[in-house]
């Protein structure tokens, strides 16, 4: 008996104990491990601009909303086996991701940047892409799918948490570590004494809301909510209530802030 039953939890961890869909559920699939933006509070409920943005989607459309924490490079797949209705989870609109899903328009304009040492040199991408450097990035980021795509000497670390990537480079293991402008911020003061971020944007690049294919209903609804919500003012009150320290942060630097 006591066999079965941790194969049945295991197997109830590995599957999400995922419940039967209640009426007219909208299913919001995002990976709760990139705070500020979609995480777990200390009770162990979804919080974050993700989670907030997603219960005020629910409410524009009438809808109970539900949250699958799944792992990011699980989204994809579990949007088009229909386990989840739509992606909300920090994910970059791109012309490969085009290729299987459908976006909605653009919430989000944000740039990659780079967490370094504190005593490094390097001060652009440039100085990474060098024979005998190496960068470390998020697996199934459009972090990841840049560097492939353009580092010709560098050598690239996939890695499956941005905490693991992270302390690549607070180790020495990494040179430098390619992330959203955001998070590299965040990460930078976090480890203040070991490491430093260069925020001038590496390539920007545009989040949105992640559906199938075929699901233009949904869409032009997400884009109807996402339109009025702006107008609003949702989405400078999100800023405020998030991510305020980042928002002083990039004026200093004189940088524009996207939210």
């Amino acid at each position: 008996m006591t066999r079965i039953l941790l194969i049945l939890l295991a197997a109830c961890t590995l599957t999400a104990c995922s419940r039967p869909r209640a009426a007219n559920e909208l299913v919001v699939g995002m990976d709760l491990s990139y705070p500020p933006f979609e995480t777990i509070d200390a009770s162990g409920n979804p919080t974050g601009v993700s989670v907030d943005l997603a219960r005020a989607l629910g409410e524009s459309l009438g809808r109970p909303v539900r949250i699958e924490n799944i792992p990011f490079t699980g989204l994809i797949p579990s949007l088009k086996t229909g386990k989840i209705d739509c992606v909300i989870s920090s994910m970059t609109d791109t012309p490969e991701r085009r290729t299987s899903i459908s976006f909605s328009d653009p919430y989000l304009t944000i740039g990659l940047a780079l967490l370094v040492a504190k005593n490094s040199p390097i001060q652009s991408i440039a100085d990474v892409d060098q024979p005998g450097r190496s960068l470390a990035v998020r697996q199934g980021t459009t972090g990841e799918v840049w560097a492939r795509a353009n580092l010709k000497n560098a050598k690239i670390i996939a890695l499956d948490k941005e905490a693991a990537a992270v302390l690549e480079v607070v180790q020495g293991k990494a040179d430098a570590f390619l992330y959203d402008q955001m998070s590299v911020w965040k990460n930078a003061r976090e480890q203040s004494g070991t490491t430093r971020a260069l925020l001038a944007p590496v390539q920007k690049e545009n989040w949105a809301v992640g559906l199938k294919l075929d699901n233009n209903k949904l869409r032009d609804g997400i884009n109807g909510f996402l339109k009025t919500y702006r107008a609003a003012g949702g989405f400078e009150r999100l800023g405020d209530k998030y991510l305020s320290e980042q928002k002083a942060a990039f004026r200093e630097q004189g940088l524009p802030f996207y939210f």
